[in-house]
């Protein structure tokens, strides 16, 4: 859906209802309006509506939609809601057909809007955010809708292409187009396939490139006895002479390797009609092929797999005189009916009067000006195709069985598992072999038009056993997808379950903030929780199964990343970047988190934390089934667990030093904390709670006990393994831990840890900064923390200020810390984080720890390898120019 937001000002003031007039020139600038039902369900529902007062938020979906809708897009759906807390701003959702498209009718429906509002109410700010506009006259309906109806037609998928998305995703088969043409993938990871129009990857480049030579394709069918016609291969006008007086007329003169019906010239009787047919098909291909005409008329069966699934009988473009008149103005008649357009775009093609159709009707004595009698029936072409303006009429249900086995063979004799076999025969209902013909050619990439909205006859869904031949029954399109989300822990529990996952034999791709990883290599450094991120993971197709870090603002962005998960979920949910995106409370986040298990399979598993009251509020709309994990003490026998495991229901709990598996009235021993590496014997609690979640998503799905014990033992709490979460080093005495940490919850998590590290005479010396998105008051409450927490604190800032003022974050966050009557001279800031580091190794002592939080984990962790494998430099301690600038 294209979302807008805007902000009516004056206008929230003036619903519909308290605009005269305003109504009444909508409708008759758009009298489709009145169809639309809106909350009443049945046309005139949003017309009551505006008699009643609704706001213009409202009205501009309406337009938008109808605006589509006029242009030729399928779009039905929309929704107006009031943004919470602010006064006059509303978020407009509608759907569309295409991105761009979408967002021209948007604007185009908010400039329509305007332009009928009263004078001094008219004015639009912000427009250019939604592209450029569609004409310079807002009310100039008609040039704006054909502006967008070609912007519609110009990222449409053609006929044959929708027609297979379409079955696609009536059998639940993802369909990601992969180009701006006709390149689509079903599926995911490696159970996708792809087609191009009706080329399939299975269809073999031997037989497209047999097809497209055409002499060479009717060679090899007539050295297997199908029937074809004789004919020649020439390159010059005379070569095409002397095979003419070989072969004798009726001739046909086609391109070699041309398509459409292109360059195709039939019936020709004469040099003269020869010279000008070669002419003709040699702009197109310099090689052309000179043949017998076959007698019959033209029929296009359709193989699939080794079926004949369609046929169509191809009548060549024509029309009837009326006896006033001429040809010319018989096309355009013809070329007003709603079901023809240019190309592929509608279900029928439009006449073109080119050359070869002037050169065919003058063979017969006629031209564009001729006036045909009433009647009377007047060939434009030889050729039948659709794309040349022909027409088609099913004839699946008569065609002879001798016919069925002769397209048959030839679709297996050239290569194709999809192929369009030309046959020409005076009758499709008798044998070729009896009534004369043959195949005149094989196509590769064959149009469906014809076959799924035939002028005369019933349609067939010939895109079904497309579909069924890239998924026979049984296979799967889909890899297993882990979506993982929740305010601390994401980037941990997904590498846990990603290594789960490769123990089990899984070529897996995961995303994090740390990057975008396939196979165990890092293709990509960069934040990649976002949907985009896992879309390229979907993409490859050497993964088997997919984990992802779903992140907030990615979900709040653009969404997920997929239409459906087999595991999800919520870690956790605590207070961060509240104030952005309308999120203003927990209870506003953890309504976004819970978007990944409402968007679990119905046979997939949702995992909640236990302990998290937010979490657990999540159960009630979860999808699938429900596991719990817990690490709170007796959490089998504490609600939510015990109930739930009671009833036959999974839950991961601790008991002691022992993760278990409670399923099916059994409890499972998983490992021993101690046995995990990453939790440092224990005193990293947050990853025991991360561990719990992976033993969870992994069980949930099918995973052995043995299996993820296995790869939780091989799992270490290092750069390598988890890069920028708890890596540790021990270097002049001293520790120094690197951590992603971003947040006062994920502050208090580690200082807990690094307490068990503490000697008699240690202190903790720490780098610390948050984004520059949160609320002055949350940087305020993370300075105070940290004072709190820490005995010597470094502020940083780093390239995460998103826009705010330099320095002006480590200025709230030491106004927190020395609220709190922290020593001034404790607390440091430094805007580069750099600086920032070498300042907090250079000041620590033997013993001491360093904590290190730093937006780019690569250089920091190099910096601190550099520092560990160099002479120790000394660091002076003094309060630093930014802190005594600020607070003087």
């Amino acid at each position: 859906m294209i979302r807008i937001r805007v902000d009516l000002g004056a206008l929230e003031a003036l619903p519909t209802d308290r605009l005269p007039g305003f109504a009444d020139s909508l409708v008759a600038a758009l009298p489709s309006l009145a169809q639309h039902g809106c909350s009443y369900g049945e046309a005139g529902g949003f017309l009551r509506r505006m008699a009643s007062g609704t706001w213009l938020g409202h009205v501009i979906e309406h337009v938008a939609i109808e605006l589509q809708a006029r242009a030729g897009a399928s779009v039905t759906r929309g929704k107006t809601r009031s943004v919470r807390g602010a006064t006059g701003v509303y978020d407009i959702l509608f759907c569309y057909s295409d991105e761009a498209s979408g967002l021209a009718a948007g604007r185009a429906a908010i400039e329509l809007v305007a332009a009928l509002l009263p004078a001094g109410l008219r004015q639009v700010e912000g427009l250019d955010r939604l592209g450029t506009a569609l004409g310079a006259d807002a009310l100039d309906l008609d040039a704006r809708i054909a502006a967008l109806r070609k912007l519609i037609l110009g990222h449409r998928l053609g006929p044959s292409t929708h027609a297979i998305v379409v079955e696609a995703r009536r059998r639940g088969i993802p369909a990601i187009r992969l180009d701006t043409a006709s390149l689509i993938q079903f599926g995911y990871g490696s159970r996708q396939r792809r087609i191009r129009a009706s080329v399939t990857g299975a269809t073999s480049l031997i037989g497209a490139e047999l097809a497209e030579n055409k002499h060479a394709a009717k060679r090899l069918l007539g050295e297997i006895g199908l029937p074809v016609p004789t004919g020649e291969t020439v390159r010059t006008a005379d070569e095409a002479e002397r095979a003419a007086a070989r072969l004798a007329w009726p001739l046909v003169v086609k391109p070699l390797d041309g398509n459409q019906g292109r360059g195709v010239t039939t019936g020709i009787r004469s040099s003269a009609d020869l010279l000008a047919a070669f002419t003709r098909a040699q702009a197109i291909s310099r090689r052309v092929i000179v043949e017998r005409e076959l007698p019959g008329r033209d029929h296009r069966i359709l193989v699939v797999a080794g079926q004949v699934v369609a046929v169509a009988e191809r009548v060549p473009a024509q029309v009837v005189g009326d006896g006033k008149a001429s040809i010319e103005a018989l096309i355009a008649r013809v070329n007003s009916d709603p079901r023809r357009g240019v190309g592929h775009e509608a279900v029928l093609t439009r006449l073109n009067a080119d050359d070869a159709m002037i050169a065919f009707l003058n063979a017969r004595g006629l031209d564009l000006g001729s006036i045909p009698a009433c009647g009377t029936v007047v060939a434009l072409r030889g050729t039948a195709n659709l794309s040349t303006g022909g027409t088609a009429i099913d004839r699946t249900d008569v065609i002879h069985p001798d016919n069925v086995a002769i397209a048959i063979e030839a679709a297996a004799m050239i290569g194709l598992d999809v192929a369009g076999i030309d046959l020409m025969t005076p009758d499709i209902t008798q044998s070729v072999r009896e009534t004369g013909g043959g195949i005149v050619e094989v196509n590769a990439a064959p149009g469906l038009r014809m076959h799924i909205a035939p002028s005369e006859g019933l349609p067939r869904d010939v895109a079904r056993p497309i579909v069924a031949s890239l998924f026979p029954r049984g296979a799967r399109s889909r890899i297993p997808i882990f979506a993982v989300t929740g305010t601390n822990g994401k980037t941990t529990t997904v590498r846990m379950v990603a290594r789960i996952l490769e123990e089990a034999g899984h070529r897996v791709g995961f995303t994090s903030t740390s990057g975008i990883y396939i196979g165990g290599r890092r293709h990509r450094a960069t934040d990649a929780s976002g949907p985009r991120s896992a879309q390229m993971v979907l993409r490859n197709p050497t993964v088997d199964a997919a984990v992802f870090e779903t992140a907030r603002g990615g979900l709040l962005r653009e969404g997920l990343g997929f239409d459906a998960c087999d595991v999800g979920a919520v870690l956790n949910v605590t207070a961060d970047h509240l104030g952005v995106k309308g999120i203003e409370s927990v209870e506003d986040l953890a309504r976004v988190k819970s978007v990944v298990v409402e968007s679990v399979k119905r046979r997939g598993a949702s995992v909640l934390n236990a302990d998290d009251p937010l979490t657990v509020r999540m159960a009630r709309h979860a999808r699938g089934e429900i596991v719990w994990f817990s690490d709170a003490p007796c959490a089998v026998g504490r609600a939510p667990i015990a109930a739930h495991v009671a009833t036959g229901g999974t839950a991961v709990v601790r008991d002691d030093r022992t993760i278990l598996l409670l399923r099916g009235g059994e409890a499972v021993p998983v490992i021993d904390v101690d046995d995990i590496p990453a939790t440092l014997g224990g005193a990293a609690a947050f990853n025991i709670w991360n561990a719990l979640a992976a033993t969870a998503m992994t069980a949930a799905h099918g995973i052995r006990p043995e299996t993820i014990a296995a790869a939780l033992r091989s799992f270490r709490p290092s750069f390598e393994d988890s890069p920028g979460r708890l890596n540790m080093v021990e270097c002049h005495g001293m520790t120094i831990v690197v951590d992603y940490a971003h947040n006062s919850a994920a502050f208090r998590a580690l200082s807990v840890f690094l307490e068990t590290l503490r000697g008699p005479e240690s202190r903790i010396i720490a780098m610390l900064g948050i984004p520059g998105d949160r609320r002055d008051q949350d940087m305020r409450d993370a300075g105070a923390l940290a004072a709190e927490l820490f005995d010597v604190i470094m502020f940083r800032e780093g390239p995460d200020a998103r826009g705010r003022k330099a320095g002006s974050i480590n200025a709230l966050m030491a106004e927190g810390a020395l609220a709190t009557g922290k020593d001034p001279a404790a607390i440091h800031c430094l805007i580069d984080e750099e600086e920032a580091t070498d300042a907090c190794l250079a000041y620590a002592q033997p013993g001491d720890i360093v904590l290190l939080t730093p937006t780019d984990v690569d250089g920091i962790w190099n910096r601190v390898q550099a520092f560990a494998a160099a002479p120790r430099p000394q660091y002076k301690g003094e309060p630093s120019p930014a802190l005594v600038a600020a607070h003087g």
